[in-house]
């Protein structure tokens, strides 16, 4: 199911007709017609309605100040296609794959990506360092999602006191940032956490930064 193909079709409400179980699930005209109910498997599952997606309107990417990404040794595919989703709803303008961090051409990173792998530009480096170099020597404020001491709770930084474009940095979702791309970072955020744990997921933190980010700097 790819992104604007799925958009475009009719979605389908069923119920189970099996009186100990009612499970009400929706699919999509992509998916094949189901005769069975998923959770409980011994009843024929009943199609009650039709509907049709709700479109969001979308803002002029012209008025975008330019956000690129870069994920450092992320190992999860569901968490780099979850981000690439974040990132075109989001307008980021490319994305860094770095180190071991898979890549669309895996299937599984593009099946959580439902056709943002295709809506955004992404390029694969074996080497983050260089690519963070690279990226800081052509103008970029280069921002880490990370913690630490000199890190500062995110809603205190945006929006930001210039206009450079933005390079935000996510890492591995056990060792965080490569500590020499850390130190490349002019500027260290978090996300503040009101629970038990010191960390959101590292597809859902980048995601919040992002748009944290993008409606900071709308004109």
């Amino acid at each position: 199911m790819e992104g604007k193909k799925a958009e475009n079709s009719q979605f389908y409400v069923y119920q189970c007709i099996n009186p100990s179980c009612r499970l009400r699930f929706t699919l999509s005209g992509a998916e094949k017609a189901v005769r069975e109910c998923p959770r409980c498997r011994s009843a024929i599952a009943e199609q009650l309605k039709t509907f049709s997606p709700k479109n969001i309107p979308s803002v002029p990417k012209s008025s975008f100040p330019a956000i690129e990404l870069l994920l450092d040794n992320l190992r999860s595919t569901w968490n780099v296609g979850a981000i690439f989703r974040s990132a075109d709803g989001a307008g980021v303008k490319k994305i860094h794959l770095c180190g071991i961090s898979p890549t669309p051409d895996n299937p599984q990173v593009a099946k959580t990506a439902l056709g943002a792998e295709k809506s955004v530009n992404w390029e694969y480096h074996p080497d983050g360092l260089v690519t963070a170099q690279g990226v800081k020597s052509a103008g970029y404020h280069l921002i880490a999602l990370e913690g630490g001491e000199n890190a500062l709770p995110i809603q205190t930084v945006f929006p930001l006191q210039d206009r450079r474009p933005v390079l935000l940095v996510s890492g591995n979702e056990v060792t965080g940032i490569d500590p020499d791309i850390l130190d490349l970072c002019e500027t260290v955020v978090y996300l503040p956490m009101f629970g038990s744990k010191n960390s959101l997921n590292v597809a859902i933190a980048t995601g919040i930064a992002l748009y944290l980010l993008r409606l900071s700097h709308l004109p």
